[in-house]
């Protein structure tokens, strides 16, 4: 009998714990709800004179931003929408296959000390800022792979994205990409590796029982286990790649077109680089279409964020 009051009040001190804990993981949701409406409230206040107001001053700011090739918001933000969309996509085909093939090396090929290794130096570069990786774009890949370019434009130039004359120095589509590709790399491939490793050790057992090879065990136990995980990963190197400024400011000739053509210069420029680039020397109005420019980027990263969650949920179903 002298233990239910020390065992009810262990229990009440139980359920205190857990009514704190609650309160602040609700909270701490509430919190990130908030900040994010705070950031769409304060993007869409300040892009809103870009919408309204006298079209005249609207027209030439969108002219003085342009260099006279777009009169209008859709002109403007277009080629721009273009140029991040197509810089980030190819910067992610550049980084997957590579960042899923280390990932399975570090978790289900290299020796544990090697693999040890590889995963620290991964991690290491995961935390590099981007104006190092710009600084590296810039200062030694620019012009040491102009000639690779230049090769490539003269011996696959009939594929319109090859087609030539690549330019030089290397400050293309194609170089901003790589690096890019770069830059993510180590994000996509932690995040693969922490999911694949996690895949049921037996299951992976019984694949080998069953006399599959390790490649056989990894394709039927491992991948299928990780698909989610993979998905999950890639956009979020998209999304870093979408939203980078400095690397793209600091190796890529801006341009203001819908071009494909990835080896030639001054094709194509990104929402945030162009922000970077024109905010110092923009005037209200020029501030005002900056910030919707913003916005644009800020709805196209939304969206893929919610297409990621869709493809994780129907490929974790």
């Amino acid at each position: 009998m002298s233990d239910k009051p020390g065992e009810a009040a262990t229990l009440n001190k139980a359920k205190r714990v857990d009514r704190i804990f609650k309160a602040c993981a609700t909270g701490a949701g509430i919190l990130i709800l908030l900040a994010l409406a705070a950031v769409t409230l304060f993007l869409i206040l300040r892009a809103f004179p870009a919408f309204i107001g006298d079209p005249d001053s609207r027209s030439q700011a969108i002219l003085s931003l342009s260099g006279g090739r777009a009169d209008g918001f859709l002109g403007y933000v277009g080629p721009l929408v273009f140029g991040t969309v197509l810089i980030a996509g190819l910067a992610l085909l550049l980084a997957f296959p590579v960042s899923l093939g280390i990932a399975l090396f570090i978790g289900y090929y290299a020796p544990a000390r090697l693999s040890t290794l590889f995963s620290t130096v991964i991690d290491l570069l995961a935390a590099v800022p981007s104006v190092i990786y710009g600084l590296w774009g810039a200062l030694v890949l620019v012009p040491n792979i102009t000639g690779f370019w230049r090769w490539l434009s003269v011996h696959l130039g009939w594929i319109p994205l090859f087609s030539g004359p690549a330019a030089a120095p290397a400050r293309s589509v194609a170089t901003v990409a790589l690096v890019l590709a770069v830059m993510i790399l180590p994000i996509i491939t932690s995040v693969t590796r922490d999911i694949l490793i996690q895949a049921p050790r037996l299951q992976q057992e019984a694949a080998l029982a069953l006399g599959a090879t390790k490649w056989e065990m990894i394709r039927l136990a491992v991948l299928p286990f990780g698909r989610s995980g993979i998905i999950s990963a890639s956009m979020l190197g998209l999304g870093r790649a979408l939203g980078e400024t400095m690397a793209v400011l600091m190796i890529l000739s801006p341009g203001f077109s819908y071009s494909l053509r990835l080896l030639q210069a001054s094709t194509s420029q990104t929402i945030a680089a162009n922000i970077a680039a024109q905010f110092p020397e923009a005037d209200s109005q020029g501030v005002a279409l900056l910030v919707a420019t913003g916005l644009v980027l800020f709805i196209i990263t939304f969206i893929v964020n919610y297409l990621a969650r869709r493809i994780t949920a129907k490929a974790g179903a």
